[in-house]
């Protein structure tokens, strides 16, 4: 490898938090925009996990408009690197309530023994998001200790 190659890798490998920061907030500002305007494949799950946990405390379409305003605005927080802290705790406690239903709903996300629903790998593909979240902690702890 050459000294250009090297330098080439460099570079990209300076912006790889940035294609991560980038993807998270398309994913996380779609995702939550849908649910506001109530077009999000993800609503009957979404409901039936509300049912079965929080439904006593607040209204389902209540609910739902702040799901998905809270998601947005992890999807814009992920852009703003000084609020990368704050972003990760917001985004591995919604994190922990997507995975709930693997755990509390497995009729609706597990069609047999290791072979999941379409719900259920909608669910599992979050692990790459944990990912992505993960690589711009570490960047951002590298930066900033």
């Amino acid at each position: 490898m050459t000294i250009t190659d090297n330098s080439r890798w460099y570079r990209i490998s300076l912006s790889i938090p940035w294609i991560n920061r980038t993807s998270l907030f398309i994913i996380y500002f779609w995702f939550g925009l849908l649910k506001v305007i109530s077009k999000s494949p993800a609503e009957t799950l979404v409901t039936n996990l509300h049912r079965i946990t929080i439904g006593h405390f607040i209204r389902i379409q209540c609910f739902l408009i702040i799901l998905g305003i809270t998601e947005c605005t992890i999807g814009i927080l992920w852009l703003v690197p000084k609020f990368t802290k704050l972003t990760i705790m917001v985004f591995f406690s919604q994190m922990a309530t997507t995975f709930l239903p693997l755990f509390i709903m497995p009729d609706q996300t597990w069609n047999d023994f290791l072979v999941l629903s379409l719900s259920g790998q909608y669910i599992l593909k979050n692990i790459v998001l944990v990912a992505c979240a993960l690589t711009i902690f570490k960047d951002y702890r590298l930066k900033n200790s």
